[in-house]
């Protein structure tokens, strides 16, 4: 499991900087499955979970949520019969923070805890 799941999220204001690119890759290494995408000019970190069927997939997608509320940072989560794409970004500045990472790492936790 990531040192980062023991981490938490800082607040973040809107003048906080993004991810350099050198924090980008060391902080990768500790959530390989996740890609970095571009989405309206703004870098976030997604990837596609798959699940048994929808009522898995949607237990999934609470966790997450439950997650999101409990830092008061939220993803964008698609749910599917048996699949569940989350992304994580930081909307404030528009890219990447380290906080989505550590939620990253989180999320990856709570898929091995389903499993």
């Amino acid at each position: 499991m990531s040192e980062l799941t023991k981490q938490s999220c800082e607040a973040c204001s809107a003048d906080a900087p993004q991810v350099t690119a050198d924090e980008k890759q060391a902080l990768g290494k500790d959530v390989p499955e996740w890609q970095v995408v571009e989405l309206d000019g703004e870098e976030q970190l997604q990837r596609v979970f798959k699940l048994k069927n929808f009522a898995r997939a949607q237990a999934f997608t609470n966790k997450v949520g439950d997650l999101a509320e409990a830092e008061n940072h939220h993803p964008a989560i698609l749910l599917e019969y048996g699949k569940v794409t989350v992304r994580w970004w930081t909307h404030k500045i528009g890219g990447l923070h380290k906080n989505d990472y550590i939620m990253a790492a989180r999320t990856d936790a709570a898929y091995e805890e389903m499993q």
